[in-house]
């Protein structure tokens, strides 16, 4: 009797036990969204000059809102505007001597160098003639050996200077040589590069924003000294905005990269924000400490990015935000855009 008491007690724990087992697998609804917990997250930027010198101007204060290429600050640049000029006015005047070269002799030159010829082609032929008659006369006896002498010595004086104009005048059809020119366009490169580098300075004399966002911190003032190891601002880029949630390795596989999501704020707790996963570790980590998550603090989880299509003002950096992720999406196709599918 007894055996058949203990039989039927234990016939009914189990079938309680089963019945429990079953509603908590089964009797609940299946799970349809992923809520996640993290903080807003953005980009930052130390701005500095990538010239030294003086600041002359700060255009910007904390909190201003700047767009890409918008003017910052601004050094003093009085100095390298005047070496500019110098610079400039080397390159024109080396231009020059460049046209110059390449254009080779006015024809007036040559027209000279010609005339130059004649005339000593001329001077010759009269010291030869000399010559002539001062070796008949001496022939004669009636001028000494040492008059003949120095007519030759004439003589020959006459036909190198003709020698010489005819080559002047050579030169002078041929033009500079090659390596004359080349040197001429070495030296006129070299001032080009010398004022394409002041004006390099210039431009880097003027600080300008690399993209849109917000103005976090204004270190440095006007009057301060800059180089490119001192930061003049911290910019906030205000786009894009995302998220840093950690996924559970259970859910890895049911949220895609793309997936719609949305994103929420205690400062806003009745507004919610169109989002979308635009990034997924492909290595697993400990869960953060500073994650509040229901799953096990040491289970493993994957960083992601949920980055924000509306709502770029309200979130602001560090801010505590809920993430809702519907599960099980289809990955959206490669191109689209997932700010405009969310909708």
């Amino acid at each position: 009797m007894k055996i058949k008491i203990f039989l039927i007690v234990a016939i009914a724990i189990a079938v309680l036990a089963g019945g429990a087992a079953w509603l908590r697998h089964n009797g609940k609804p299946a799970q349809t969204d992923l809520t996640l917990q993290g903080n807003v997250d953005i980009r930052q930027v130390e701005l500095a000059f990538n010239a030294s010198g003086r600041i002359a101007k700060i255009l910007v204060r904390e909190g201003d809102r700047v767009k890409t290429g918008q003017a910052l600050a601004s050094l003093d640049t009085e100095r390298l505007r005047l070496s500019l000029a110098q610079a400039e006015a080397q390159t024109a005047a080396q231009r020059e001597v460049v046209a110059r070269n390449l254009a080779g002799s006015r024809p007036e030159e040559i027209r000279q160098a010609r005339a130059q010829r004649d005339a000593a082609r001329a001077t010759a032929a009269d010291a030869e003639a000399i010559y002539q008659r001062q070796l008949d006369l001496v022939a004669r006896n009636f001028v000494s050996r040492q008059q003949a002498d120095s007519a030759r010595f004439a003589l020959d004086k006459a036909r190198e200077q003709m020698k010489a104009a005819a080559e002047t005048l050579r030169l002078a059809e041929l033009g500079p040589r090659k390596e004359d020119i080349a040197a001429a366009q070495a030296i006129l490169a070299a001032n080009e590069a010398a004022a394409a580098g002041i004006r390099r300075d210039l431009q880097e004399g003027e600080l300008l924003a690399p993209s849109d966002g917000v103005i976090q911190n204004r270190i440095l003032e006007p009057g301060d000294m800059a180089s490119p190891q001192k930061p003049v601002f911290t910019l906030a880029i205000t786009d894009p905005v995302w998220v840093r949630v950690y996924l559970p390795e259970n859910r890895l596989g049911r949220v895609p990269v793309g997936a719609r999501a949305w994103v929420h704020s205690d400062s806003h707790p009745d507004k919610r924000y169109r989002a979308w996963v635009g990034f997924v570790s492909p290595s697993a980590e400990f869960t953060p400490k500073s994650v509040e998550t229901t799953e096990i603090r040491a289970s493993l989880v994957y960083q992601a990015r949920v980055f924000a299509c509306e709502g770029r003002d309200a979130l602001r950096m560090g801010m505590p935000a809920t993430v809702t992720i519907p599960l099980d999406q289809t990955a959206p196709t490669a191109g689209t855009d997932p700010c405009r599918n969310g909708k």
